[in-house]
């Protein structure tokens, strides 16, 4: 039976060979992943149609497949079960009248003899019934066994509960899968897991180091030490004129992001209007508030208020919710609001978008919120989550830092920053000088369709719902 790349996604005609999961000869069940897929932003695993043997697999980690090439054969093991079935009976009435292991040797040659192509099958089911008696051909039963009943426990790697990106995370970071037990639904592997056994081997590398007196054991440990982090860092080894360097293949996704930031870049007059939001009553609110929206599963941040209040200023500034079509030279203006959430992913940057966001409350929000981190980071979600924005939000202050210029993400006109809030001093309007805990925004413009007023009035009506709670609460 071939195998097929099938359809990637709408609009997608090709994808690059991430990682191959299988070789040639294993044995696969149903819907067991062989090969992971690079599209322009997702990872899409190839499942098998069909438990059997793999016969061959046709393409290379790396290589850009169009979609409908085959990329592996295999044996469907329906079509082979039926030789094994006729094979077990001789076997069966062998080991009635021996009492010892002596004639099940002896046996499986007299069936070897007769038709060349079958003996690989019918030979090691024989000795697996007396398995428990000679030791010689306990090594060759456990091969074949699992071709029976495509149940068997070679596959740890299959039914390891976690991901394509997990188990990528867990390789680049050195963990075994198969010790890590997973916090999530059903046991799933999650990537706070995966890191907790790495801090943990960390911290256990640090402890000994001072107990180790003894030369030898000091040597060993500093050589293992120094060698860990340099096996987790990307590229392979090489040399230039100047020293030692890593060369690593750009993926899809960083070749998409490339691309886009460039075509960006090279079209969009790009204008960035910086300014502070006085959240200190938000953050008072949200303290008193995030009890109460925790014991209903909901973790209660920031960016909800800020989603909400981008989404809402958006209705009343429709310039910064539309496209330009300069072929057409027409202006589109979009009715329905949909921010794209930029994540920070072991992938890249990945923007999955909040669909109607005007038309969800702050708990909603917090809610589709949390869902789309979790999708993205476990890389569990289609390239439709991509697609459809109308403005973006990226959130800085997660990581670090303030103010800075973001790329306009094409076709949208407009981009917004949040950095990490801080106190300040602040004139107040009584001339007093208090502490004032001040988020800044930094709000990028495509030019060509937004002009400079339009952007400062679209920022303080988001300054203004971020500076009184209540207000924001009540927007429809």
């Amino acid at each position: 039976m071939e195998i097929k790349l099938p359809s990637l996604g709408e609009g997608i005609e090709s994808g690059d060979v991430l990682e191959i999961l299988v070789s040639v000869g294993d044995v696969v069940k149903k819907e067991q992943s062989l090969i992971e897929m690079e599209t322009d932003k997702a990872t899409v695993s190839v499942p098998s149609p069909a438990a059997g043997k793999i016969l061959s697999i046709t393409v290379k980690e790396g290589e850009s497949v169009p979609v409908g090439t085959v990329i592996a054969t295999i044996e469907a093991s329906g079509a082979a079960a039926p030789a094994p079935a006729k094979a077990p009976a001789p076997a069966a009435a062998a080991p009635t009248p021996q009492p010892a292991a002596a004639p099940a040797p002896a046996a499986a040659p007299q069936q070897a003899a007769a038709p060349k192509p079958e003996p690989v099958r019918p030979a090691p089911v024989a000795p697996a019934r007396p398995v428990a008696v000679p030791a010689a051909p306990v090594a060759a039963a456990p091969a074949p066994a699992p071709a029976v009943d495509n149940e068997g426990t070679p596959f740890a790697d299959d039914v390891i509960p976690a991901g394509p990106a997990i188990r990528r995370l867990a390789r680049e970071v050195g963990v075994d899968l198969a010790s890590v037990v997973g916090s999530g639904e059903g046991g799933r592997i999650t990537r706070e897991d995966v890191m907790a056994v790495v801090r943990h081997a960390s911290q256990a590398a640090r402890t000994p180091a001072p107990a180790a007196p003894a030369p030898t054991s000091g040597i060993s440990e500093s050589k293992s030490a120094s060698k860990s982090p340099a096996a987790n860092l990307p590229g392979t080894p090489s040399q230039d004129d100047y020293g030692p360097i890593r060369v690593d293949r750009m993926t899809k996704i960083r070749k998409t992001i490339a691309n886009q930031m460039h075509r960006s870049w090279e079209s969009v007059p790009r204008v960035v209007n910086f300014d502070d939001a006085d959240v200190t009553e938000l953050e008072a609110f949200r303290q008193t508030s995030k009890d109460d929206y925790a014991s209903r599963g909901i973790k209660l941040t920031t960016m909800p208020f800020l989603i909400k209040a981008v989404a809402t200023a958006l209705k009343h500034h429709p310039a910064l919710n539309a496209a330009l079509d300069m072929e057409n030279e027409q202006i589109i203006y979009k009715d329905y609001v949909n921010l794209g959430i930029a994540v920070d992913s072991d992938r890249g940057l990945v923007v999955p978008t909040l669909k109607n966001a005007d038309r969800m409350s702050i708990p909603d929000v917090a809610y589709a919120l949390a869902d789309l981190a979790n999708r993205v980071r476990s890389n569990d979600f289609a390239v439709s989550d991509l697609r459809g924005g109308t403005f973006t939000i990226s959130n800085l202050g997660a990581i670090g830092g303030t103010y800075s210029t973001p790329i306009v993400n094409v076709p949208e006109v407009a981009i917004l920053l949040v950095g990490r809030s801080r106190k300040l001093p602040v004139v107040m309007d009584d001339d007093s000088i208090k502490p004032r805990l001040m988020m800044p925004l930094s709000l990028a413009y495509d030019h060509r369709l937004v002009d400079g007023a339009t952007a400062a009035r679209f920022l303080n009506d988001i300054i203004a719902y971020l500076e009184a709670p209540s207000r924001l609460l009540l927007a429809i």
